[in-house]
Parts: C-alpha cells; sequence; structure tokens
C-alpha cells in the first residue's frame, strides 16, 4: 500500500494518482499567482522556511522554474513511450551540478519571458503533461524500451523522473512553496482521480 491507501506495485504510485497530484500541485501553484499583477509575481518572495529555492526568488521564477520540469518531464515521458531514452536520464544530466545548471538557466530564460507568455506556456504544457498521465493504462506497469537502472515500468520512470528527489513523488510546487505536508494530507480517491 502506499500513501493514504493507494495501490503500488513496486512502490509506484498508478497513473491516475501521479495525474491527480501533478494537478493539484499545479492547482496550487496557479492559485497562488492568481490576482497578482505582473510587478508583484516579478518581486522577491518568501514563505515562511525562507527562499522558495532553486534560484527562484519570485513567484515568476518558481512559475518558469515548475514549467520547465514539466516540459522536461513530459518528453521523457512522450520518448520513453516511444521507446528512445530523454537526454536527461543520460548520467551527465543526472548530477547535482548539472541539475543546479538547469535550474539556474531555466529561472533566468523564463525571468526573460513576459507574464501573459510565461502562464501560456505553463497552462499548455500542464494540460499536456494531463493528458499524457491520464491516457495511460496497462503500459503504465510495462517496462519501456529505455536503457536507465530506473526503467523498471514506465510508471517507475515517471515517477522517478518527476519527483524531488528525497520528497513525496509528484509535489514539485507545493514543496517550493512550504505547502507539502498539507498537500500530501489530501487523501487519495480510491482510483486514484
Amino acid at each position: 500500500m502506499g500513501e493514504h491507501g493507494t495501490e503500488t506495485r513496486e512502490g509506484v504510485l498508478p497513473a491516475g494518482e501521479a495525474a491527480r497530484r501533478v494537478r493539484l500541485d499545479r492547482e496550487l501553484l496557479l492559485a497562488e499567482i492568481s490576482g497578482r499583477e505582473a510587478a508583484e509575481l516579478a518581486a522577491p518572495y518568501q514563505v515562511e522556511a525562507g527562499p522558495l529555492g532553486d534560484f527562484c526568488e519570485s513567484l515568476h521564477d518558481l512559475v518558469a522554474h515548475v514549467l520547465m520540469w514539466d516540459e522536461i518531464n513530459l518528453s521523457v515521458l512522450t520518448e520513453a513511450r516511444l521507446g528512445r531514452g530523454h537526454w536527461s536520464l543520460a548520467a551527465r544530466w543526472e548530477t547535482p551540478e548539472a541539475g543546479r545548471l538547469l535550474n539556474r538557466s531555466g529561472v533566468l530564460a523564463g525571468r526573460e519571458l513576459p507574464l501573459e507568455l510565461l502562464s501560456h506556456r505553463f497552462t499548455t504544457v500542464r494540460h499536456a503533461l494531463l493528458a499524457e498521465l491520464t491516457g495511460y493504462g496497462e503500459e503504465w506497469h510495462a517496462r519501456p524500451a529505455v536503457d536507465h537502472e530506473r526503467a523498471t515500468s514506465l510508471g517507475a520512470l515517471a515517477q522517478y523522473a518527476m519527483s524531488v528527489p528525497g520528497a513525496v513523488p509528484y509535489w514539485h510546487a507545493a514543496i517550493h512553496l512550504g505547502r507539502s505536508a498539507e498537500m500530501a494530507a489530501v487523501p487519495a480517491v480510491p482510483d486514484g482521480r
């Protein structure tokens, strides 16, 4: 049994639960930025525990950061479904140094985008990622033709790629906003949706 009674195979959450967590996490971020002007979103922002982390100094930065990882993760899943390994799974990219470089460059690139364009991109990628996650059936449990130690199943690869190391699977914005405990307390529904 997984968190809150969610059934798992080898500790892997069902695709529906993965999609539910991603949806809730991104909705949390959208609620945090809702109704704020571009200048307010670009202003320095801290949570009770301190800075947002990963080079994010503002909510605009946090949207860019989460978006960058959603784009990478969507590509990981798409490539795996097609039997190809994504560049981010190569050993050279799976180091703390490379992760920091990606985080920094993703945030810096996002700062260059006006809020309207960043929001459009975030919404489009969010919908595509959720469509990808909700579109899986039994293939979620099948081993993809990807040469990676974590690719024991598509679901295992997704959970590895889409989870912050050492954190509850699939929460991202909630971790940065200091609200992961609150999100983890939201019970899963039996079918994972």
